[in-house]
């Protein structure tokens, strides 16, 4: 192939993965202009705090100290709507403006597609409307005494649906029964790719509890985003780099919002969506096994909190003054900015680790 012919398809890729992702960043801005207000005078924030205390052994004096109860009583918590309705609505455009104008410009710029993103888009707009859902009984729900939205199981038997109607995707229609492991090669799985694949979902899911302080779920999210998409670009997958260019776009939009001191919370309309599709992503790009290193702070957050629970239950005192972690580096006296700031820095660190080895193993 000529060289002028191979840097022009390589310019259309980076068009289509860049020119995407600063359209959802604008959309965001706007969308996010418009929505606070009416986040405002709709009142969408939890009326009744932190819920019930007993069902929740978390909730201590240590907790007290930190938690700032009234400003979560104050603070709209359903701002990842910015992130999804930003992304479906710039797909949607250059969906439709690929197919009414005969323009190669607008056809290049389209990465929807039946092999690619198809189940992204459906698995991310899914999750965050039951997200929605979630949010607004914890909202509203006081007239129908749910007071803390969807309990616990009800939340895992929601995300366990959804990663088998995925893993059936995968093992059905795309005949796909292997894990690709780093230095080693593909191992096949057999029946048991669904079984792993709903664990996996699981996990991911678990780690949405980092949604704990302004900016930190947003920026480790987008970097880990940011990590699968370049190893999505450099797989050829270009249509997966762009859907996560596009997630990266929104995720900033709202944290320009979310940052110190936070105009509103992603809230799991936008927690449940990006870690289902960050769990999509992991097995569209065959790279599921580095997830935990690119999204180390999620697995952190995550564990740190099994681990409390196993260490209440089985040696009769808490193994942090608070968990999840981050919690605990602020009861040690931490600043929520300097923990945010540290986690961003490691989620860099990390998704460097993690686009190394699946590039060279």
């Amino acid at each position: 192939m000529p060289c002028s012919r191979i840097l022009s398809s390589m310019y259309v890729s980076i068009l289509k993965v860049f020119i995407p992702a600063i359209v959802t960043f604008i959309v965001g801005v706007v969308l996010a202009l418009s929505l606070t207000q009416a986040m405002y005078s709709y009142r969408l924030w939890k009326r009744s705090g932190r819920g019930n205390q007993k069902e929740n052994p978390e909730i201590s004096n240590e907790f007290s100290k930190i938690h700032n109860d009234s400003k979560e009583t104050s603070t709209p918590r359903v701002g990842g709507v910015v992130v999804w309705l930003s992304v479906f609505i710039t797909t949607a455009l250059l969906w439709i403006s690929s197919r009414i104008f005969d323009i190669q410009f607008l056809h290049n710029l389209d990465f929807v597609s039946r092999g690619q993103t198809w189940l992204l888009f459906f698995g991310f707009i899914t999750a965050s409307l039951i997200g929605l859902l979630d949010d607004f009984l914890q909202i509203f729900g006081h007239g129908v005494h749910i007071v803390d939205g969807l309990g616990r199981w009800q939340r895992i038997t929601i995300v366990a649906i959804m990663g088998l109607v995925g893993a059936l995707w995968f093992y059905t229609k795309l005949d796909i029964s292997t894990i690709f492991i780093p230095f080693y090669g593909f191992f096949e799985l057999g029946i048991g790719f669904i079984f792993v694949f709903i664990i996996v979902v699981l996990a991911t899911f678990s780690g949405g509890i980092i949604d704990g302080l302004d900016g930190l779920a947003g920026g480790v999210l987008a970097t880990s985003f940011g990590a699968y998409g370049v190893i999505a670009y450099f797989q050829n997958q270009t249509d997966i780099a762009a859907f996560c260019a596009v997630i990266i776009g929104g995720i900033l939009a709202f944290l320009w919002f979310n940052i110190p001191p936070a105009r509103f919370y992603m809230g799991e309309t936008g927690m449940l969506g990006l870690t289902l599709a960050l769990a999509l992503v992991a097995f569209f790009t065959n790279q599921v096994v580095i997830l935990p290193i690119i999204a180390l702070p999620l697995v952190v957050s995550s564990g740190s909190t099994i681990l409390q629970m196993l260490s209440r239950k089985f040696r009769g005192k808490n193994l942090l003054r608070v968990a999840p972690l981050h919690h605990h580096f602020q009861a040690l006296g931490w600043s929520a900015e300097k923990i945010t700031m540290r986690y961003w820095v490691v989620s860099v660190i990390c998704a460097i680790l993690g686009i190394i080895i699946a590039l060279v193993g």
